[in-house]
């Protein structure tokens, strides 16, 4: 099995020596590098293809969130998990808007920082079911008030690619359920609700889960309340 490759972002030498430490114990992840700042950090990104990267918000010159809005358009094969020690919206926000799939906070446990790196990894997005909710809270008072009115140039159309059971699984994505509620809601098992997500992003050219809920509102397919 090829381990998944982990570049770390960090200012801070000891939580970058941490975390390569937590890494460098399970036989599946492999620390590729460490950056201090985020110009540091795209350039690892460039030159090393990750296929994580583990990004600090507040570094010095580049911060975080350029940095992953860098890394996202030139390395496309590279996933970017945001880590701060401050649980703010703006945060999350920013960084989603940038392309990261996921956001962490520092005092995460390590086994929730591993799973959630494997998740990524696997093309699942990592956000907490408040900061999920948050954000469509967020986005939609920027969203058409119906999809005959809403631009298709750029938009994928959901119906004509997704079966009905993949098309039910993107609604519930879209309203900010997890897979697990996703399941219970559809009488599936989280393992199958799994598999339909992972056939449901490529068919409609999606990076993740993020990618998917936006496409789900802009489409038309979550009501408003």
């Amino acid at each position: 099995m090829t381990p998944i490759r982990v570049l770390v972002a960090d200012d801070e030498a000891l939580l970058r020596l941490a975390f390569d430490t937590v890494l460098g114990t399970q036989p599946d992840l492999l620390p590729v590098g460490g950056a201090a700042d985020g110009t540091e950090a795209v350039r690892l990104a460039r030159e090393l293809r990750p296929d994580v990267v583990l990004m600090d918000v507040r570094m010095p010159g580049t911060d975080g969130i350029e940095a992953a809005r860098r890394i996202v358009r030139e390395c496309p094969g590279t996933k970017v998990l945001i880590l701060t020690t401050f649980d703010l919206d703006e945060y999350a926000f920013a960084g989603l808007a940038a392309g990261a799939s996921g956001f962490l906070l520092k005092n995460t446990r390590p086994e929730q920082l591993l799973a959630a790196i494997r998740d990524v990894a696997a093309g699942d997005a990592v956000l907490s079911p408040r900061i999920t909710r948050r954000l469509l809270e967020d986005v939609r008072p920027h969203l058409p008030a119906a999809p005959d009115h809403r631009d298709h140039r750029d938009l994928p159309d959901p119906s004509a690619r997704l079966s009905a059971r993949e098309h039910e699984v993107l609604v519930q994505v879209g309203r900010g359920l997890s897979n697990a509620e996703i399941a219970a809601a559809l009488h599936l098992a989280e393992a199958t609700v799994k598999s339909h997500l992972g056939r449901i992003l490529p068919k409609l050219g999606l990076r993740d889960r993020v990618q998917a809920v936006v496409l789900a509102h802009r489409a038309g397919l979550v009501p408003p309340d």
